[in-house]
């Protein structure tokens, strides 16, 4: 649906913003003559502010609609290349980042959120997935475009940062032109005509029974034990609650963030020469936007659940892989690279592709954007966390103990996948509401 794809592209932004400093981040230290604290700072500042941007995204998406929540991220991705392309001073430069990783945070919570409540039921997973496939497409093209514009000349870190305005202001005119949310419509501002318009063109056979079914989900949860609209943290919602969590959790903790800020440096610490590693970043990218396309004509045919389960073993395996490599010192060959490369293929057949669909579908629409919020927050903080620690643990535990570390809660991962995880594929967002709440 084209409404999916304009919002999706807000995906693009999210993966071009978080993986286009891997370029620049060396450029940028000398520019400014930063210390250890101050080089660190500047990579993780965006990182902060997607923090705050997914703990507040639930807001103004609830607030003003999910539309508009969606028209400020572009604004942000606007504003943000611009200005750490052009200043000179490193704290507007730090400003200007931390205003994209609000947008990115932002971008976490609305975007899956609205495409989710756009879509219909059997191709929801497909729909919500293209946010994650844009997401992996500006990974690639932002490695691309870094290893491209490496070559022209000292300030081309600027030019690294600069060019994501030209897709922040497509996006930006796009916005205008996509409808609101229908479910946002009818639960937070009663405008059933509004609704009905936009639901007839998702759903033009059964528009009148999902208009019931969205209506009768707002009357229950009005009625359920006499509170209007009981909060995320009542007790109703504990289930989807420890499973936004712990599903953010583990996105994390399998490294993916850290390989993704830090791929350059990891091959360079494999012993390979700085041109090589660039050009391996490249081919993350690729093995990325292959794994997730690949996904994305699976999830709503195979289910949630399957998809990662493979992936789960995928990722203990390769992981272990690359930790055995350090431990034995095998310097200088392309192991380190392919096991990595092999870690990102299952990734992002798994982890990558579902944990935006499934977080977004798991919620009662009433309390959906809060915990939108609160599985985004989760994974942006643990993100954070292993980005900011990940140089000091390879540094003085060693490459080995590190990625062994991550495949140990890969293993966790898979016990949480088998034995806790629902499948959700084909079912309506009103009935998976239903059957996670506590009631």
């Amino acid at each position: 649906m084209a409404w999916s794809i304009v919002v999706a592209l807000g995906g693009f932004l999210f993966g071009f913003d978080t993986a286009v400093i891997s370029g620049a981040e060396k450029s940028i230290q000398q520019y400014w003559s930063l210390s250890v604290f101050q080089h660190g700072l500047t990579i993780s500042i965006a990182l902060i502010g997607t923090v705050f941007g997914s703990l507040l995204g639930s807001r103004p998406s609830d607030a003003f609609g999910r539309k508009y929540t969606l028209a400020f991220v572009a604004a942000a991705y606007l504003l943000s290349s611009l200005g750490t392309a052009l200043v000179d001073n490193w704290y507007l430069f730090l400003a200007f980042r931390f205003l994209g990783g609000l947008g990115v945070g932002t971008s976490s919570v609305t975007a899956p959120i609205y495409i989710s409540e756009v879509s219909p039921a059997d191709k929801r997973g497909k729909l919500v997935g293209l946010f994650q496939f844009n997401v992996v497409l500006g990974i690639l093209i932002s490695y691309l475009s870094n290893y491209l514009l490496s070559q022209t000349g000292e300030h081309s870190w600027r030019w690294m940062l600069g060019v994501q305005a030209v897709p922040s202001l497509v996006f930006l005119i796009l916005i205008k032109f996509i409808p609101e949310s229908p479910r946002w419509l009818i639960l937070k501002k009663g405008d059933i005509e509004g609704a009905l318009k936009t639901l007839k063109i998702i759903n033009p056979s059964n528009y009148n029974e999902e208009l019931s079914a969205i209506q009768e989900s707002d009357q229950l949860s009005s009625t359920d034990k006499g509170v209007k609209s009981p909060g995320l943290f009542s007790g109703q919602y504990k289930v989807p609650i420890m499973l936004a969590v712990l599903f953010a959790f583990f996105n994390q903790v399998s490294g993916i963030n850290a390989i993704i800020y830090y791929a350059p440096r990891i091959f360079e610490l494999a012993g390979l020469g700085k041109h090589s590693s660039l050009l391996s970043t490249v081919g993350i990218g690729i093995i990325n936007f292959v794994f997730t396309l690949l996904a994305l004509n699976f999830i709503d045919r195979v289910g949630r659940r399957v998809l990662m389960l493979i992936g789960s073993v995928g990722l203990i395996i390769s992981l272990f892989l690359v930790g055995f490599t350090f431990y034995f010192n095998i310097q200088g060959s392309m192991a380190i690279p392919i096991f990595i490369m092999v870690f990102i293929a299952f990734f992002a057949f798994s982890q990558g592709a579902v944990i935006w669909v499934f977080i977004s579908e798991i919620f009662p629409t009433q309390v959906r954007a809060k915990g939108q919020t609160l599985g985004s927050s989760t994974h942006w903080i643990m993100a954070a966390l292993i980005a900011f620690y990940f140089p000091y643990l390879t540094e003085s535990l060693g490459g080995a103990v590190t990625f062994f570390f991550f495949g140990t809660m890969m293993i966790l991962q898979l016990l949480f996948v088998w034995r806790i995880m629902p499948e959700t594929k084909g079912t309506t967002l009103e009935q998976i509401g239903s059957n996670l709440t506590m009631h």
